[in-house]
């Protein structure tokens, strides 16, 4: 008589995953992730561009048209009239923005309810230089009551173009 192998029948099993350990990891996780996130601060300076019709805009004769020119390495505070007040020339081939703040400082001294100044840009101007010419003339700051403070320039900020020539 033969014997009869019985070849056992694989059964196959359909396995469920188990996900549990992969969602306590993700719980686990998630508050450590926002926690270290570092939110990006960024700030916003309003500036006000030349409007085409300035001629329509009444001026007085003692009015200071104050201008800050951008023009090759050197930065140039002048009237808008066409007078230089002080011409910067770069040092070590760097613009120097904490004599321009210096500059700024002084003529705030003397014109205290003045607000405004254009910055006269070459085309090409980087940006980071723009920056800079903007935090100069805007604010600096200042020790006040044994502390540090920012004391305002002149926060009325308009950009334009350097005349050619």
């Amino acid at each position: 008589m033969k014997r009869m192998r019985r070849h056992r029948l694989k059964r196959e099993t359909k396995a469920d995953i188990d996900v549990t350990p992969f969602m306590n990891l993700m719980i686990t996780m998630t508050p450590v992730l926002l926690m270290s996130i570092v939110f990006s601060h960024s700030s916003v300076i309003d500036i006000d561009f030349p409007s085409s019709n300035s001629s329509a805009e009444t001026t007085q004769a003692d009015d200071l048209h104050l201008e800050v020119a951008v023009k090759g390495d050197a930065l140039v505070v002048q009237d808008g009239r066409g007078g230089v007040i002080k011409n910067l020339p770069a040092v070590d081939g760097h613009r120097d923005f904490a004599k321009l703040s210096l500059v700024m400082q002084e003529v705030k001294r003397r014109v205290p309810d003045k607000r405004d100044v254009m910055i006269l840009l070459e085309p090409g101007t980087d940006y980071q230089t723009v920056v800079s010419v903007m935090d100069s003339v805007r604010s600096y700051h200042t020790m006040r009551a044994m502390s540090y403070v920012e004391a305002e320039l002149f926060p009325d900020i308009s950009l334009g173009d350097t005349p050619v020539g």
